[in-house]
């Protein structure tokens, strides 16, 4: 199976602001952080199960734990309770938080099911959990950092720096559309890329011409995402020549202004090497 075009460190705390889904109203968001506080206390949010160190109660260590398995149960918007994401989120209607649903459940399928959490630092109201998590390869676990602090006697998940955190409080919910758009924008420009080396690789392999999509596809050398604007936010192309023997790629936004503004064009230059181009058209 073709591994889904999804950036890995999406799994990251520091960069879960890209997606979201829910579905209950901002009055039913206050009370779920309110039954949040009163869950954390119980067994279900106490276990150690996959654990290497002692995790306490309400530790920082408990809440890196809880969020994994509040994330990968798919109960995402108590998951961005306990980050410091939440001035985000709450703001978002329900249909607005629907919007996101697609690509953030596609970040809790790979949340292992268990979370080795194997260190906990904490120098007053700050701390530093580490646990092994996937890293740039999804199918491999790395031991990465979890930054947290406390407030109001609660650890809170640090998923965004301080300037992003001054950006959250200031915009609202408009913070995530932003975030969207560029992560989409980056994906696709990967994925150009990634048509370029695969178009490459198939011209060696069969006497110089290109392929379209679909055959770039069928032999191995793109990911399914590409004939999805689903999971990426862009619909892509590919235009060959008469002969097959030039190409050219485009990726347009699904939804122009939600899921990407700027569209991206690949041509052959006269060197047969791939230049990138840019422009937003405003539709």
């Amino acid at each position: 199976m073709k591994k889904r075009f999804t950036k890995s460190y999406l799994l990251l705390p520091t960069l879960l602001a890209v997606v979201f889904a829910a579905g209950c109203s901002v009055e039913a968001t206050k009370a779920t952080a309110a039954e949040f506080k009163k869950a954390a206390r119980s067994e279900a949010f106490t276990t150690t199960k996959g654990a290497t160190i002692t995790i306490e109660p309400n530790s920082p260590a408990d809440t890196v734990r809880a969020f994994y398995k509040l994330l990968r149960d798919k109960k995402f918007r108590e998951a961005i309770f306990l980050t410091n994401l939440r001035p985000a989120i709450e703001g978002l209607t329900d249909a607005e938080l629907k919007e996101f649903q697609v690509d953030f459940e596609s970040i809790a399928a790979v949340v292992p099911a268990e979370i080795e959490i194997n260190g906990e630092i904490v120098s007053g109201d700050a701390a530093t959990v580490t646990a092994k998590l996937p890293g740039q390869d999804e199918d491999k676990l790395e031991i990465q950092e979890i930054k947290l602090r406390k407030e109001d006697g609660v650890w809170v998940i640090l998923s965004a720096d301080g300037d992003s955190e001054k950006m959250i409080k200031r915009e609202g919910k408009n913070y995530f559309y932003a975030l969207r758009i560029e992560t989409h924008e980056e994906e696709a420009k990967k994925m150009l890329d990634r048509i370029s080396k695969a178009q490459m690789v198939y011209a060696i392999q069969n006497g110089g011409l290109y392929a379209d999509i679909p055959d770039l596809t069928k032999a191995g050398l793109l990911p399914d995402d590409v004939v999805s604007s689903d999971s990426t936010g862009y619909a892509y192309s590919v235009k060959l020549s008469s002969d097959k023997k030039k190409y050219s790629a485009e990726a347009v936004p699904a939804v122009y202004g939600k899921t990407g503004k700027l569209s991206f064009t690949v041509e052959l230059n006269d060197k047969r090497q791939p230049h990138l181009a840019s422009k937003d058209y405003g539709k």
